[in-house]
This record gives C-alpha cells, sequence and structure tokens, in this order.
C-alpha cells in the first residue's frame, strides 16, 4: 500500500513546492536561531540575555498569534507564509551589514529577536492551515507525517551545518540564511490552491472562536496543555551556547550537533509512529513519554560527557515527537477547513508558549541556580507533571 501511495502524493505539485518552501524556510530558521544565540553569548556571556532572545521573540507571537489566525482564515495562506519568509530573510540581511560594519549588540539581536518573533506568530497558523488544502483527504495523515519528517530533517540538517558555517564567522551563516528563505518565499508565492476568500469581521468573537473550539474538545486540549507544560519546563535550548562552551569544551560546530540532536530523535521516532501508529491507550504512552522526557532532560543537564549529552537530547526528541505528532494530527483532523487558522494559531501559541518562554524561563533560573541547575529543576518539573 505505501508502494502505490508515496507516488500519489509527490504527484501534487503544489504540496512539493510547499513542501520544499518550508523545508527551505525551517533550514535556514534553525540555522539563523544557533548563529544568534552563539552571537548573544560571544557578546555577552550572560545567560539571562539568552533567555531574553527567547522572551523577546515570545511576546509578539503571544500578542498577534491569535489576530495571525483570523488573517489565515481570511486571507491566502501561501502569500502570508511567503511575507514571513522576506521578514526573516530582511533580518539576516540586517545582521550581515551588523556584523560586517561592527554595530552588532545586545540591543540589536533583541530587536531582530522581535521582529522574528512576529514573522513566526503569522507563519506558523499559516502553513499548518495549508498543507491539508494541498492534498485529497484520504493522502492528509500521509502528507502530515511526509511534513513532520521533511522538518525534522530541516531541524537536524540546520543547526549542524549553521554551527559549521559560524566557524568561517558569523556573516556566512546569515548570508545563507538569507538565500535560503528568499527562496522559500519564491517556491511559496509560487503555490496555488483554491482560495475561498472569507468576509469574515474582525470581532473578538471571530478572533477567539480557535481557543473556544479547542476549549470545548477537551482531549485535543490535554494534548496541548501537556505539552506545553512538559517543555516549558524540560526545554534546554536557550543554554546550549554555555554548555558548549563552558560545560562540555566544544565550539560552534558542537553547538549545532547538540541543537540538532533532538531532531534526531524525533525523526526516527515519527518514523516509527508511520510504521506502528499509536491506536490503543494513546494517552498513558502520552504521559510515559513525557515522562522520559524529563529523565532525559536530567541526564544531559548533569552530564559533562559529549557523546552521553547528545545521547539524552537524542532520546528527549525522541520522546517529544511522541507528544507533536498525536497533537498535530488531532488539530488537522478534528478541525474543520474554515476554522483551521484560528486553530492552528492557538496551537502554535502553545508551541511558542513552550519553546520561547521555556527559553526565557532557563535563562532565569540559570542565573539565579547555573546550567546545570536550571536544566535538572526543569527536568524534575516535567516528571512531576507527568506524575500528577
Amino acid at each position: 500500500m505505501s508502494q502505490t501511495r508515496a507516488p500519489r502524493l509527490f504527484e501534487h505539485r503544489q504540496f512539493v513546492r510547499f513542501w520544499l518552501a518550508r523545508l527551505s524556510g525551517v533550514s535556514a530558521n534553525q540555522m539563523l536561531m544557533v548563529a544568534v544565540a552563539w552571537h548573544m553569548y560571544d557578546i555577552t556571556s550572560s545567560a539571562w540575555d539568552l533567555g531574553l532572545v527567547g522572551l523577546f521573540q515570545f511576546i509578539p507571537a503571544l500578542v498577534l498569534t491569535l489576530p495571525a489566525g483570523h488573517a489565515a482564515d481570511r486571507f491566502h495562506r501561501a502569500r502570508i507564509f511567503a511575507v514571513c519568509m522576506g521578514i526573516q530573510a530582511m533580518v539576516a540581511v540586517v545582521l550581515i551589514m551588523a556584523t560586517q560594519f561592527h554595530f552588532a549588540s545586545r540591543e540589536l539581536i533583541l530587536g531582530i529577536s522581535v521582529l522574528l518573533g512576529v514573522a513566526r506568530a503569522f507563519q506558523m497558523p499559516a502553513q499548518q492551515a495549508l498543507t491539508p488544502q494541498l492534498v485529497p483527504q484520504d493522502m492528509l495523515q500521509r502528507a502530515l507525517a511526509v511534513s513532520s519528517s521533511g522538518m525534522q530533517v530541516a531541524i537536524i540538517g540546520g543547526p549542524a551545518v549553521g554551527g559549521l558555517l559560524y566557524t568561517t564567522g558569523a556573516t556566512t551563516v546569515y548570508a545563507t540564511c538569507a538565500i535560503l528563505l528568499l527562496v522559500a518565499g519564491v517556491l511559496a508565492l509560487m503555490v496555488r490552491y483554491q482560495h475561498q476568500e472569507a468576509h469574515l469581521a474582525a470581532t473578538w468573537k471571530t478572533v477567539l472562536a480557535g481557543f473556544t473550539f479547542v476549549w470545548h474538545r477537551k482531549v485535543l486540549l490535554g494534548a496541548i496543555s501537556l505539552d506545553l507544560f512538559a517543555v516549558l519546563l524540560g526545554g534546554a535550548t536557550a543554554l546550549l551556547p554555555i554548555y558548549a562552551r563552558d560545560i562540555l569544551h566544544t565550539g560552534p560546530i558542537g553547538l549545532g550537533v547538540l541543537r540538532s540532536a533532538p531532531a534526531v530523535g524525533a525523526l526516527f521516532m515519527s518514523l516509527a509512529i508511520m510504521r506502528w501508529p499509536l491506536t490503543r491507550r494513546v494517552g498513558h504512552r502520552l504521559l510515559a513519554a513525557v515522562a522520559v522526557f524529563g529523565v532525559a532532560t536530567i541526564v544531559f543537564g548533569l552530564s559533562s560527557h559529549f557523546g552521553l549529552s547528545l545521547l539524552a537530547l537524542v532520546i528527549s526528541g525522541a520522546a517529544d515527537s511522541i507528544s507533536v505528532v498525536t497533537r498535530s494530527t488531532l488539530v488537522q483532523l478534528e478541525t474543520p477547513n474554515d476554522m483551521r487558522g484560528r486553530v492552528s494559531a492557538v496551537n502554535s501559541m502553545f508551541i511558542g508558549a513552550s519553546n520561547q518562554l521555556g527559553e526565557f524561563e532557563s535563562g532565569a533560573t540559570a542565573a539565579l541556580f547555573g546550567a546545570v541547575g536550571s536544566v535538572v529543576l526543569g527536568g524534575v518539573g516535567t516528571v512531576l507533571i507527568a506524575a500528577t
């Protein structure tokens, strides 16, 4: 069956174009995040400032995500995605100039973090809501699985390549990012689908409709909330520059490898789920996966050996992938098309809270208890969430 369905899926040219656009855009974004984090730590050597990078991305995402979901249900989703790629390309160009003319600073990096947060706020609902319109309904689950696998490849390769390129200078990374983001934008503009313009009045009721939809579907709300608290407490991404330079004693290449490690685990787990779908005792397996994520985070926090740290991150990524796949499938299959943008906005708000706000939480607690204390406390908190 899989041998006959795979060619059919990739015969849908619009899906392939958008898949390539996302692959290029996510790769560039991951490279950009590695370079910005290392650049900030080079300038300030401050765990607090690494946390602020996440916070400054989260605030605009929090404020704008629900209006962005409304926009994704009203306007052409591929064009919204293309504009977001353009904004991020502009950020990369600004960073090139700042590096070349020596005006890169803490304040500049925090300012461009706000722009990245704005772009992410509009990008996430649009890209999540678009895929179901590019393939037939009976191929949606496979399309989502293929999209997820492709994104994991980008998340694996992007940081590793970004760390490698950073050894030749920050400008090289930023220039590569700018090119990839422009390619992603052009590919997105080439995507065609049957867009039916929705004349939705921008009222509180229509903007908050996605949140209301999720609130009344407790299984969906539970899966999203569990992922939020697990990654919020257990994420250690913001502190990886500290671990790479001061604890594991490796450089930008090591940082890129560390950032890629969770995606390696997530890729293998997503492939395993494609082969053996979660159809029974899904709730129990989801809770077990969150507990494993927390334990792996504790091991990473205590490790001073590069190999053990990599293994812990791979396991954490595999465990987190169970939550991601479950949540993504529920969101797309349970939501009607005219609501997908707003429901996807709620989903992306929770994702943003767990990632960007989690980075701030990590930086703040690291400033108080040190990097190791911050990561270990977060891992313990995640295990307790699963236990309760």
